[in-house]
């Protein structure tokens, strides 16, 4: 089984309860507004990780970030980027999209591909839920679960 920890918007905080929840992850995808690069480097020492900027990722070690990002893991297509607005037309062969942005916890099957927008695990915006997503893919089959955090 291959799990993977699917975050976003972090805003300059860690919590202790995101990092239990990616202790075991084999991959972890951020999909923006980290805003400090001391989040990237903490996330590293974890897993291997894919990241792309947000809108609040500013200075010179966010421009070095992409974003928007294609990538396959197990077999599966994802496509990440941080606002939903900027997700391609075109899905085809796409097993994933990924966005964040919103801070509002969404999972969707699409067609044939899933819209995943794991929330905000960063610092808490007006009475919005803090959360994130577990992604495991286990023989081709994909299961995605919404993680609640305290707050």
């Amino acid at each position: 089984m291959y799990k993977i920890g699917v975050i976003s918007d972090t805003h300059g905080l860690l919590r202790e309860e995101v990092m239990s929840q990616l202790e075991d992850c084999q991959l972890i995808l951020h999909a923006g507004d980290i805003n400090k690069p001391e989040i990237l480097t903490t996330l590293e020492r974890i897993a291997p990780l894919k990241v792309v900027r947000g809108n609040n990722d500013k200075g010179e070690w966010a421009e070095a970030l992409p974003e928007q990002l294609r990538f396959t893991v197990e077999g599966k297509n994802f496509f990440m980027v941080h606002n939903k607005k900027d997700f391609i037309k075109d899905r085809t062969g796409i097993d994933v999209m990924i966005c964040g942005h919103s801070h509002k916890y969404s999972c969707n099957l699409e067609g044939e591909t899933y819209v995943l927008n794991p929330g905000s695990c960063g610092k808490r915006r007006f009475d919005l839920a803090i959360t994130m997503a577990i992604l495991t893919i286990n023989q081709g089959q994909m299961e995605i679960k919404q993680i609640d955090l305290p707050h």
